[in-house]
């Protein structure tokens, strides 16, 4: 699909992944809807107006590259991908199933486009750190993002990688946190508390954007600021609600790993019409 900067494109696309990440999920009869759904206009954007990259040629050297950290949210990068073009939008439906390609987290030996096989948390942004280190090194315009679940930055390998990208001043990453406030067991703050996480990031040296990650202009403005940025990586904290489109599953810890029943997709998908 081509690129566009224009919003009432890009909510189409988003409700269009949504549909998707409701019928694989279904299908499948196992994933993670809430925090594929509540990702969906940080990828959307991305996909379509930010990111530098080409799904004919996966391999350009410059491209902009991305990192799903929380693994778990594979659905919305696979219809994210399959949409651009990288990957067959008519084998969606065969999510988690055995040989598929769409396996239940990121893996390059099922889609060499993808960058890295991630999923094992807390790894994505040391990753992304060494990606954008090596593009400096070999003087590339590609920048690279990676986006973390709010649960997954309760890992101390962010900390110690945030540490890293603020001292070598790691410019050309920036991080996303889709802060939807729930993790696995329930709600972040129940858990283990992240604020005040602006501070927290601050601390570390990093630029932080605080904004709404289901807002499509403010989601352009957060990745144009961070693009603007010199001298040290830039961290957006997109607030987000888990489950995001689909009513029940709003704010709702159970469809943090529960599929949607036949009977709850065909009311999902009346939502998403």
């Amino acid at each position: 699909m081509p690129q566009t900067k224009d919003v009432t494109e890009l909510q189409a696309i988003c409700k269009e992944i949504r549909r998707h990440i409701i019928d694989m999920i279904t299908e499948a009869k196992s994933g993670h809807p809430g925090g594929s759904l509540s990702a969906v206009e940080i990828l959307a954007v991305l996909y379509w107006d930010v990111m530098r990259h080409d799904p004919k040629n996966p391999q350009w050297k410059d491209r902009d590259r991305f990192l799903l950290g929380k693994g778990h949210a594979a659905p919305v990068l696979y219809s994210a991908m399959a949409m651009q073009g990288y990957t067959p939008v008519d084998k969606l439906n065969t999510l988690r199933k055995l040989g598929s390609i769409y396996q239940g987290h990121p893996d390059r030996r099922f889609i060499p486009a993808i960058e890295a096989s991630t999923g094992s948390l807390g790894q994505a942004l040391s990753v992304a750190l060494g990606m954008g280190l090596a593009a400096r090194l070999d003087g590339s315009p590609s920048r690279t993002y990676a986006m973390l679940g709010d649960g997954e930055i309760q890992e101390g390998q962010i900390w110690e990688a945030a540490m890293f990208g603020a001292f070598h001043k790691v410019d050309n990453v920036v991080a996303i946190v889709d802060y939807n406030k729930i993790q696995l067991d329930g709600f972040v703050k129940d858990i283990m508390d992240l604020e005040p996480l602006a501070d927290k990031w601050r601390a570390f040296g990093w630029h932080v954007v605080d904004f709404d990650g289901h807002n499509i202009p403010a989601v352009q403005a957060a990745f144009a600021e961070a693009a603007a940025t010199k001298g040290k990586p830039t961290v957006l904290l997109a607030h987000t609600v888990k489950g995001k489109g689909v009513s029940f599953m709003e704010n709702n810890p159970k469809y943090h790993g529960v599929a949607p029943t036949v009977q709850e997709r065909e009311l999902a998908l009346k939502e998403l019409a």
